[in-house]
């Protein structure tokens, strides 16, 4: 009798710590972010730390850096004032939707381009950059958009991306040369194997940051936009948020950001 006891005791206190481990996993995740940065004066903010111009750890100074970085810490000071704080956390395009949904993170900001499929799982705000796929040369190229991509022309593409269907769309006449990464596309470019290479304006942009001899040609020709991702139901912070960007566009402050990471570029840049 008393092990029977014993028993229902045990399996009693058992479902009552499920249910409290239950409650706490899920509740930082649906309390009000808008209160709640309010209450803690911080934003914490999910973003890459690999980068470049956009979100890369500099070892020197052991902060991450770039144009997704400044951003958040201008909307952050536009949402809780000049003392409020930006925290980050890194993540990367597997784990920045599961952070969020967790609650680890209050918003990526991250190089997420806004699609219907991410509309499923989280909110969006405005765009803040307006990324797309775009081409990059050898500076005196005679190529200077896509148009001017031919038979004649070889161009360089990741494998198992959507850039070389994007180009058989836009000039199915191109040779098309797949790389197994973006490291080995550039090298290829470098090296006479393609005469342009291909993919979103964010990361050639940061290629040709570090190699002044290429640049980007053309602008765009598709339309891959990021927007800052906010979990479903925080109706009143991704409000919060989309005004600041307003603001910030509105008194220069995004301009001001903008240049400091592409000088003398356009692509990209919201109005």
């Amino acid at each position: 009798m008393k092990k029977q006891k014993s028993f229902h005791l045990l399996f009693l206190l058992s479902i009552v710590l499920l249910a409290l481990v239950g409650c706490k996993s899920t509740s930082v995740a649906d309390e009000n972010i808008a209160e709640r940065v309010k209450e803690t004066n911080k934003i914490t903010w999910g973003v890459k730390y690999d980068t470049r111009l956009f979100g890369m750890m500099d070892i020197k100074s052991g902060e991450v850096q770039g144009f997704d970085i400044d951003i958040a810490k201008a909307i952050t000071k536009k949402i809780l004032g000049e003392d409020g704080q930006a925290d980050f956390i890194e993540v990367t395009s597997k784990t920045r939707i599961p952070l969020l949904k967790n609650g680890n993170i209050d918003a990526i900001i991250a190089t997420m381009t806004i699609t219907d499929e991410r509309k499923k799982q989280v909110d969006f705000s405005d765009v803040y950059f307006d990324a797309g796929q775009s081409l990059l040369v050898k500076k005196g190229s005679s190529i200077q958009s896509v148009t001017d991509l031919d038979d004649s022309t070889t161009v360089l593409a990741v494998k198992g991306s959507t850039s070389a269907a994007n180009i058989r769309e836009h000039a199915p006449d191109a040779k098309i040369l797949e790389l197994e990464n973006y490291a080995e596309a550039f090298t290829a470019l470098q090296s006479g194997q393609g005469d342009a290479m291909t993919t979103d304006n964010a990361i050639l942009l940061g290629m040709a940051a570090e190699n002044p001899a290429y640049t980007l040609v053309g602008g765009t020709f598709t339309n891959e936009p990021y927007g800052i991702a906010i979990n479903k139901g925080q109706e009143e912070f991704l409000g919060k948020v989309n005004q600041a960007l307003a603001e910030m566009i509105a008194d220069g402050t995004y301009d001001e950001i903008y240049q400091r990471w592409f000088p003398n570029e356009t692509d990209g840049k919201v109005d």
